[in-house]
């Protein structure tokens, strides 16, 4: 009898954001700490908490409207594309007024401003500029352009096929399976079940 050994695959490589998350968010966690210790020092305990609960208040605020303004462009699109399908039309392009207002990372300002730290407010403040959140859009926008097309250049179908196609056994047979081991005509009618309470 002979024992072979079962074919192995190399493991996947984690990629460089996997690998050097943790110690960013340490390093991150460390260098919060310490600022709001200096500033303690420099300024006092009193400054330091009004600065947190000042950020987390603004934060809150920045979320709430953002939200409101998101919901409201959501509220519009829907309105306009039921105008257009009475109309018989079809809209050129799906609103682009929700991509150029970037509520994500108006959301995404607040939330930072929320969390006690200073560079996290002083990140979330560069994002209340509108200025700062479209360009931080449009670059987001093309690295996630570049990622698609790199991954897989053509339809969304190609994408899901490349990925099924990747697998161990590595082939794909598209068809349809017919199980021939079950029954075949038509199923008898089984006798009613008592009730489960008496």
């Amino acid at each position: 009898m002979t024992t072979g050994a079962s074919p192995s695959f190399p493991a996947p490589r984690r990629s460089r954001a996997r690998r050097f998350l943790p110690l960013g968010l340490a390093a991150w966690l460390v260098l919060e700490i310490w600022l709001l210790t200096v500033v303690a020092d420099v300024a006092g305990g009193v400054t330091v908490l009004l600065l947190l609960v000042g950020g987390a208040v603004l934060g809150g605020t920045v979320i709430k409207r953002a939200g409101r303004r998101a919901f409201a462009n959501l509220t519009g699109t829907f309105q306009r594309a039921q105008e257009a399908a009475r109309r018989g039309e079809t809209p050129a392009e799906a609103d682009r007024a929700g991509a150029e207002d970037r509520n994500g990372f108006l959301m995404l300002g607040g939330l930072l401003l929320m969390i006690p730290g200073l560079v996290s407010d002083a990140v979330g403040l560069l994002l209340l500029v509108p200025q700062v959140r479209t360009a931080v859009g449009r670059y987001a926008e093309k690295a996630v352009e570049r990622r698609m097309s790199a991954a897989a250049p053509g339809s969304l179908q190609d994408a899901f096929q490349q990925a099924r196609m990747h697998r161990p056994d590595g082939k794909v047979v598209p068809g349809e399976v017919i199980r021939q081991d079950g029954p075949q005509g038509p199923r008898e009618p089984q006798e009613p079940r008592p009730p489960l309470m008496p």
